[in-house]
Protein backbone atom coordinates (compact mmCIF):
# COMPACT_ATOMS: atom_id res chain seq x y z
CA UNK A 1 0.00 0.00 0.00
CA UNK A 2 1.14 3.66 -1.30
CA UNK A 3 2.29 5.54 2.11
CA UNK A 4 1.46 8.99 0.02
CA UNK A 5 -2.24 8.64 0.96
CA UNK A 6 -4.43 8.06 4.21
CA UNK A 7 -5.18 4.33 4.80
CA UNK A 8 -8.69 3.18 5.57
CA UNK A 9 -9.74 -0.06 6.08
CA UNK A 10 -12.88 -1.48 5.99
CA UNK A 11 -14.42 -4.23 8.59
CA UNK A 12 -17.32 -5.97 8.25
CA UNK A 13 -18.39 -9.25 9.95
CA UNK A 14 -19.31 -11.14 7.33
CA UNK A 15 -18.85 -10.64 3.57
CA UNK A 16 -21.87 -12.52 2.50
CA UNK A 17 -25.14 -10.95 0.51
CA UNK A 18 -26.49 -8.44 2.86
CA UNK A 19 -27.05 -4.86 3.70
CA UNK A 20 -23.99 -3.95 4.96
CA UNK A 21 -21.97 -5.95 2.25
CA UNK A 22 -23.79 -3.94 -0.50
CA UNK A 23 -22.99 -0.66 1.15
CA UNK A 24 -19.29 -1.17 1.24
CA UNK A 25 -19.31 -2.56 -1.83
CA UNK A 26 -20.84 0.70 -3.02
CA UNK A 27 -18.04 2.97 -1.36
CA UNK A 28 -14.87 0.75 -2.42
CA UNK A 29 -14.50 2.25 -5.92
CA UNK A 30 -15.24 5.80 -4.49
CA UNK A 31 -12.81 5.66 -1.53
CA UNK A 32 -10.12 3.90 -3.16
CA UNK A 33 -9.66 7.04 -5.58
CA UNK A 34 -8.73 9.39 -2.38
CA UNK A 35 -7.36 6.82 0.32
CA UNK A 36 -4.99 3.27 0.06
CA UNK A 37 -7.88 0.83 0.99
CA UNK A 38 -7.83 -2.30 2.36
CA UNK A 39 -11.15 -4.62 3.53
CA UNK A 40 -11.29 -6.96 5.99
CA UNK A 41 -14.21 -9.70 7.06
CA UNK A 42 -15.37 -13.49 7.26
CA UNK A 43 -15.98 -15.69 4.94
CA UNK A 44 -16.53 -15.36 0.82
CA UNK A 45 -19.22 -13.83 -0.85
CA UNK A 46 -19.74 -10.92 -3.37
CA UNK A 47 -18.18 -8.29 -1.39
CA UNK A 48 -14.37 -10.34 -1.55
CA UNK A 49 -14.84 -10.72 -5.07
CA UNK A 50 -15.76 -6.60 -5.44
CA UNK A 51 -12.49 -5.72 -3.64
CA UNK A 52 -10.60 -8.24 -5.72
CA UNK A 53 -11.81 -6.59 -8.91
CA UNK A 54 -11.13 -3.47 -7.62
CA UNK A 55 -7.34 -4.56 -6.92
CA UNK A 56 -8.00 -3.68 -3.06
CA UNK A 57 -6.68 -5.71 -1.15
CA UNK A 58 -8.95 -8.07 1.37
CA UNK A 59 -8.18 -9.66 5.25
CA UNK A 60 -10.24 -12.92 5.91
CA UNK A 61 -10.84 -13.08 9.45
CA UNK A 62 -11.23 -15.95 11.11
CA UNK A 63 -12.68 -15.23 15.00
CA UNK A 64 -14.96 -12.88 13.98
CA UNK A 65 -18.40 -14.46 13.42
CA UNK A 66 -22.22 -13.11 13.56
CA UNK A 67 -23.15 -15.43 16.45
CA UNK A 68 -22.59 -14.25 20.02
CA UNK A 69 -19.72 -16.59 21.73
CA UNK A 70 -17.30 -15.72 24.40
CA UNK A 71 -14.37 -17.56 23.06
CA UNK A 72 -14.93 -16.57 19.50
CA UNK A 73 -15.31 -13.00 20.32
CA UNK A 74 -12.21 -12.79 22.90
CA UNK A 75 -10.27 -14.66 20.35
CA UNK A 76 -11.76 -11.79 17.53
CA UNK A 77 -10.79 -8.72 19.50
CA UNK A 78 -7.33 -10.04 19.46
CA UNK A 79 -7.34 -10.56 15.75
CA UNK A 80 -8.64 -7.03 14.94
CA UNK A 81 -6.30 -5.34 17.34
CA UNK A 82 -3.06 -7.49 15.75
CA UNK A 83 -4.74 -6.30 12.37
CA UNK A 84 -4.84 -2.74 13.19
CA UNK A 85 -1.36 -2.60 14.42
CA UNK A 86 -0.28 -4.44 11.24
CA UNK A 87 -2.29 -2.02 8.41
CA UNK A 88 -1.97 1.30 10.97
CA UNK A 89 -4.91 3.07 9.28
CA UNK A 90 -5.80 6.45 9.93
CA UNK A 91 -9.54 5.57 9.22
CA UNK A 92 -11.55 2.26 10.34
CA UNK A 93 -14.75 2.45 9.22
CA UNK A 94 -16.68 -0.51 10.71
CA UNK A 95 -20.01 -2.11 9.81
CA UNK A 96 -22.56 -4.52 11.37
CA UNK A 97 -22.83 -4.84 14.94
CA UNK A 98 -20.68 -7.59 15.78
CA UNK A 99 -17.83 -5.77 14.10
CA UNK A 100 -19.08 -2.85 15.71
CA UNK A 101 -18.27 -3.35 18.97
CA UNK A 102 -15.16 -5.64 18.79
CA UNK A 103 -13.94 -3.06 16.49
CA UNK A 104 -14.04 -0.18 18.57
CA UNK A 105 -12.71 -1.87 21.48
CA UNK A 106 -9.81 -3.42 19.11
CA UNK A 107 -8.81 0.41 17.26
CA UNK A 108 -8.50 2.08 20.90
CA UNK A 109 -6.11 -0.64 21.58
CA UNK A 110 -4.22 -0.43 18.31
CA UNK A 111 -4.13 3.27 18.61
CA UNK A 112 -6.49 4.01 15.60
CA UNK A 113 -7.46 7.19 16.12
CA UNK A 114 -10.51 7.75 14.06
CA UNK A 115 -13.14 5.30 14.07
CA UNK A 116 -16.04 5.19 12.21
CA UNK A 117 -18.94 3.11 12.80
CA UNK A 118 -21.94 2.85 10.39
CA UNK A 119 -25.12 1.40 12.14
CA UNK A 120 -27.32 -0.40 9.53
CA UNK A 121 -29.84 -1.23 12.04
CA UNK A 122 -29.63 -1.58 15.79
CA UNK A 123 -29.04 -5.25 16.83
CA UNK A 124 -30.89 -4.64 20.08
CA UNK A 125 -33.56 -3.93 18.37
CA UNK A 126 -33.19 -6.56 15.74
CA UNK A 127 -32.63 -9.39 18.26
CA UNK A 128 -34.79 -10.83 21.65
CA UNK A 129 -34.18 -11.53 25.16
CA UNK A 130 -30.63 -12.04 26.20
CA UNK A 131 -29.09 -11.36 23.06
CA UNK A 132 -30.70 -8.02 23.03
CA UNK A 133 -29.80 -7.33 26.53
CA UNK A 134 -26.62 -7.88 25.77
CA UNK A 135 -25.83 -5.85 22.41
CA UNK A 136 -27.69 -2.52 23.63
CA UNK A 137 -25.38 -2.49 26.77
CA UNK A 138 -22.46 -3.36 24.29
CA UNK A 139 -23.58 -0.95 22.66
CA UNK A 140 -23.48 1.74 25.49
CA UNK A 141 -20.03 0.62 26.61
CA UNK A 142 -18.60 1.04 23.24
CA UNK A 143 -20.41 4.21 22.56
CA UNK A 144 -17.52 6.66 23.84
CA UNK A 145 -15.16 5.23 21.40
CA UNK A 146 -16.73 5.79 18.16
CA UNK A 147 -15.77 9.74 16.03
CA UNK A 148 -18.60 9.34 14.51
CA UNK A 149 -21.46 7.17 14.27
CA UNK A 150 -23.25 6.96 11.14
CA UNK A 151 -26.88 6.34 11.07
CA UNK A 152 -28.45 5.17 7.56
CA UNK A 153 -31.91 7.00 8.63
CA UNK A 154 -33.57 9.66 10.80
CA UNK A 155 -34.98 6.75 12.64
CA UNK A 156 -32.35 4.54 13.11
CA UNK A 157 -30.61 7.78 14.63
CA UNK A 158 -33.72 8.74 16.80
CA UNK A 159 -33.81 5.10 17.79
CA UNK A 160 -29.99 5.34 18.97
CA UNK A 161 -30.20 8.44 20.54
CA UNK A 162 -33.52 7.24 23.05
CA UNK A 163 -31.22 4.14 23.76
CA UNK A 164 -28.32 5.89 24.62
CA UNK A 165 -26.04 4.15 22.07
CA UNK A 166 -24.87 7.10 20.26
CA UNK A 167 -25.24 11.06 20.91
CA UNK A 168 -26.34 13.99 19.20
CA UNK A 169 -22.28 15.22 19.05
CA UNK A 170 -21.05 12.28 17.95
CA UNK A 171 -23.59 10.72 15.16
CA UNK A 172 -24.98 11.87 11.56
CA UNK A 173 -27.10 10.15 8.65
CA UNK A 174 -25.97 9.34 5.61
CA UNK A 175 -29.62 7.81 3.97
CA UNK A 176 -28.29 4.39 1.99
CA UNK A 177 -28.19 5.17 -1.84
CA UNK A 178 -28.05 2.79 -4.75
CA UNK A 179 -26.33 2.85 -8.37
CA UNK A 180 -29.26 3.80 -10.69
CA UNK A 181 -28.33 2.46 -14.09
CA UNK A 182 -29.85 2.94 -17.05
CA UNK A 183 -34.04 3.49 -16.85
CA UNK A 184 -35.49 0.14 -16.69
CA UNK A 185 -37.37 -0.80 -20.01
CA UNK A 186 -39.86 -3.34 -19.04
CA UNK A 187 -41.12 -6.10 -21.75
CA UNK A 188 -45.25 -6.90 -21.20
CA UNK A 189 -45.33 -10.35 -19.14
CA UNK A 190 -45.16 -13.22 -21.02
CA UNK A 191 -48.36 -14.92 -19.18
CA UNK A 192 -50.88 -13.94 -16.54
CA UNK A 193 -48.52 -15.69 -13.88
CA UNK A 194 -46.67 -12.48 -11.82
CA UNK A 195 -43.05 -12.76 -11.03
CA UNK A 196 -42.22 -11.79 -6.87
CA UNK A 197 -39.13 -11.35 -6.46
CA UNK A 198 -37.68 -10.73 -2.46
CA UNK A 199 -34.29 -10.27 -1.14
CA UNK A 200 -32.47 -11.28 2.03
CA UNK A 201 -30.65 -13.28 4.74
CA UNK A 202 -32.92 -16.33 5.93
CA UNK A 203 -32.17 -15.47 9.37
CA UNK A 204 -34.51 -12.95 11.43
CA UNK A 205 -34.99 -9.86 11.57
CA UNK A 206 -36.33 -10.84 8.16
CA UNK A 207 -39.75 -12.63 8.14
CA UNK A 208 -40.10 -14.72 5.07
CA UNK A 209 -42.54 -17.17 7.45
CA UNK A 210 -45.01 -14.20 7.08
CA UNK A 211 -44.48 -13.85 3.18
CA UNK A 212 -45.08 -17.62 2.29
CA UNK A 213 -48.34 -17.73 4.56
CA UNK A 214 -49.42 -13.94 2.69
CA UNK A 215 -48.32 -16.09 -0.90
CA UNK A 216 -51.05 -18.90 0.44
CA UNK A 217 -53.56 -16.95 0.52
CA UNK A 218 -53.18 -15.55 -2.89
CA UNK A 219 -55.68 -16.41 -5.74
CA UNK A 220 -54.16 -19.82 -6.90
CA UNK A 221 -52.10 -19.51 -10.08
CA UNK A 222 -51.60 -15.54 -9.99
CA UNK A 223 -48.07 -15.62 -8.80
CA UNK A 224 -45.01 -17.17 -8.28
CA UNK A 225 -42.18 -16.23 -5.84
CA UNK A 226 -38.35 -16.12 -6.08
CA UNK A 227 -36.29 -15.58 -2.86
CA UNK A 228 -32.68 -14.60 -3.17
CA UNK A 229 -30.30 -15.47 -0.29
CA UNK A 230 -29.64 -17.57 2.08
CA UNK A 231 -29.35 -18.23 5.74
CA UNK A 232 -30.29 -20.78 8.86
CA UNK A 233 -33.42 -20.72 7.85
CA UNK A 234 -33.40 -22.65 4.93
CA UNK A 235 -34.50 -25.77 6.22
CA UNK A 236 -37.28 -24.60 7.84
CA UNK A 237 -38.47 -22.49 5.11
CA UNK A 238 -38.43 -25.27 2.97
CA UNK A 239 -40.82 -27.29 5.55
CA UNK A 240 -43.48 -24.10 5.61
CA UNK A 241 -42.90 -24.73 1.50
CA UNK A 242 -43.98 -28.42 1.54
CA UNK A 243 -47.13 -27.52 4.26
CA UNK A 244 -48.34 -24.55 2.56
CA UNK A 245 -48.21 -26.71 -0.73
CA UNK A 246 -46.24 -23.48 -2.53
CA UNK A 247 -43.58 -26.19 -3.90
CA UNK A 248 -44.53 -25.47 -7.38
CA UNK A 249 -44.29 -21.61 -7.14
CA UNK A 250 -41.97 -21.02 -5.12
CA UNK A 251 -38.50 -21.28 -5.45
CA UNK A 252 -35.29 -20.25 -2.88
CA UNK A 253 -32.95 -19.30 -4.85
CA UNK A 254 -30.37 -19.01 -2.53
CA UNK A 255 -27.17 -16.33 -3.02
CA UNK A 256 -26.90 -14.95 -6.43
CA UNK A 257 -24.87 -12.61 -8.55
CA UNK A 258 -26.98 -10.56 -10.44
CA UNK A 259 -29.43 -9.31 -8.06
CA UNK A 260 -30.14 -6.52 -9.89
CA UNK A 261 -30.71 -8.90 -13.17
CA UNK A 262 -32.91 -10.54 -11.24
CA UNK A 263 -34.96 -7.35 -10.32
CA UNK A 264 -35.36 -6.94 -13.66
CA UNK A 265 -37.39 -9.82 -14.78
CA UNK A 266 -39.74 -9.42 -11.83
CA UNK A 267 -42.76 -7.44 -11.47
CA UNK A 268 -43.29 -6.88 -7.48
CA UNK A 269 -40.22 -6.74 -4.85
CA UNK A 270 -41.03 -7.56 -1.34
CA UNK A 271 -39.70 -7.60 1.83
CA UNK A 272 -41.26 -8.81 5.08
CA UNK A 273 -39.17 -8.00 8.38
CA UNK A 274 -39.23 -7.46 11.83
CA UNK A 275 -36.88 -4.81 12.31
CA UNK A 276 -34.92 -2.70 9.23
CA UNK A 277 -32.37 0.21 8.55
CA UNK A 278 -32.81 1.58 5.21
CA UNK A 279 -32.41 -1.57 3.29
CA UNK A 280 -30.64 -1.24 0.02
CA UNK A 281 -32.80 -4.50 -1.24
CA UNK A 282 -35.71 -1.77 -1.34
CA UNK A 283 -33.85 0.88 -3.04
CA UNK A 284 -32.35 -1.40 -5.74
CA UNK A 285 -36.07 -2.76 -6.50
CA UNK A 286 -36.91 0.90 -6.89
CA UNK A 287 -34.18 1.53 -9.20
CA UNK A 288 -35.28 -1.12 -11.01
CA UNK A 289 -38.94 0.23 -11.69
CA UNK A 290 -40.03 -2.23 -9.36
CA UNK A 291 -43.41 -1.56 -6.73
CA UNK A 292 -42.46 -2.52 -2.92
CA UNK A 293 -44.66 -4.35 -0.81
CA UNK A 294 -42.76 -4.01 2.80
CA UNK A 295 -43.33 -4.04 6.42
CA UNK A 296 -44.49 -0.58 8.11
CA UNK A 297 -41.22 -0.98 9.96
CA UNK A 298 -38.75 1.53 11.50
CA UNK A 299 -37.63 3.46 8.85
CA UNK A 300 -39.08 2.08 5.72
CA UNK A 301 -41.38 5.28 5.29
CA UNK A 302 -38.32 7.57 4.09
CA UNK A 303 -38.03 4.66 1.52
CA UNK A 304 -41.01 3.58 0.11
CA UNK A 305 -44.01 6.24 -0.21
CA UNK A 306 -47.24 4.27 0.98
CA UNK A 307 -49.39 4.48 -1.87
CA UNK A 308 -47.70 6.27 -4.47
CA UNK A 309 -44.09 3.76 -4.82
CA UNK A 310 -45.51 0.57 -3.44
CA UNK A 311 -47.50 -0.36 0.19
CA UNK A 312 -46.95 -0.63 3.39
CA UNK A 313 -48.38 -3.23 5.39
CA UNK A 314 -48.07 -4.30 9.13
CA UNK A 315 -45.27 -6.52 9.94
CA UNK A 316 -46.29 -10.17 10.89
CA UNK A 317 -49.74 -9.78 9.35
CA UNK A 318 -49.88 -12.52 6.14
CA UNK A 319 -53.60 -11.34 5.24
CA UNK A 320 -51.79 -7.75 5.32
CA UNK A 321 -48.99 -8.57 2.53
CA UNK A 322 -51.41 -10.67 0.76
CA UNK A 323 -53.63 -7.75 0.20
CA UNK A 324 -50.85 -5.44 -1.21
CA UNK A 325 -49.41 -8.26 -3.14
CA UNK A 326 -53.19 -9.00 -4.70
CA UNK A 327 -54.37 -5.06 -5.52
CA UNK A 328 -50.83 -5.22 -7.55
CA UNK A 329 -51.31 -8.56 -9.29
CA UNK A 330 -54.54 -7.36 -10.21
CA UNK A 331 -54.00 -3.98 -11.86
CA UNK A 332 -50.80 -3.80 -14.11
CA UNK A 333 -51.41 -0.21 -14.65
CA UNK A 334 -51.27 0.20 -10.78
CA UNK A 335 -47.75 -1.70 -11.11
CA UNK A 336 -46.52 0.20 -13.34
CA UNK A 337 -47.34 3.33 -12.02
CA UNK A 338 -45.55 2.62 -8.66
CA UNK A 339 -43.09 0.93 -10.59
CA UNK A 340 -42.24 4.40 -12.22
CA UNK A 341 -42.90 6.53 -9.28
CA UNK A 342 -40.44 4.54 -7.21
CA UNK A 343 -37.96 4.99 -9.64
CA UNK A 344 -38.19 8.54 -9.90
CA UNK A 345 -37.99 8.81 -6.19
CA UNK A 346 -34.84 7.29 -5.99
CA UNK A 347 -33.27 9.04 -8.73
CA UNK A 348 -34.49 12.56 -7.03
CA UNK A 349 -33.51 11.04 -2.74
CA UNK A 350 -30.67 8.38 -3.21
CA UNK A 351 -28.27 9.27 -5.70
CA UNK A 352 -24.77 6.99 -5.20
CA UNK A 353 -22.44 9.66 -6.19
CA UNK A 354 -23.86 12.27 -3.88
CA UNK A 355 -23.72 9.94 -1.01
CA UNK A 356 -20.23 8.41 -1.81
CA UNK A 357 -19.12 12.20 -1.51
CA UNK A 358 -21.05 12.82 1.65
CA UNK A 359 -18.57 9.53 3.30
CA UNK A 360 -15.78 11.18 1.93
CA UNK A 361 -15.98 14.32 3.14
CA UNK A 362 -16.58 12.89 6.65
CA UNK A 363 -13.97 11.08 6.63
CA UNK A 364 -11.91 14.06 5.27
CA UNK A 365 -13.16 16.34 8.31
CA UNK A 366 -12.56 13.62 10.82
CA UNK A 367 -9.08 13.42 9.97
CA UNK A 368 -8.73 17.17 9.40
CA UNK A 369 -9.85 17.12 13.50
CA UNK A 370 -6.68 14.95 14.50
CA UNK A 371 -3.79 17.09 13.05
Amino acid sequence: MSSSRPRLLYVVTLAEVGGAQSYVRDLLPAAAEHFDVALAAHGDGPLRTAAERLGIPFVPLRFVRRPVSPLYDLLGLFELILLFRRFRPAVVHLNSSKVGILGRLAAVAAGVRTRVFTAHGWAFDATHGRASTLYLWADRAVRPLASMIICVSEHGRREGLAARVCTVEHSTVIANAVELGDQPHREPPASSTVDIVSVGRLAEPKDFSTLLRALARLEPGTARLRILGDGPLRDSLMTEIDELDLASVVELAGEVSDVRDQLSRADIFVLSSASEGMPISVLEAMAAGLPVVASAVDGMDELVADGETGFLVAPGRPEAFADGLQRLIDDPALRAALGDAGRRRAEARFSLPRWQKDHLDLYTTLLARRI
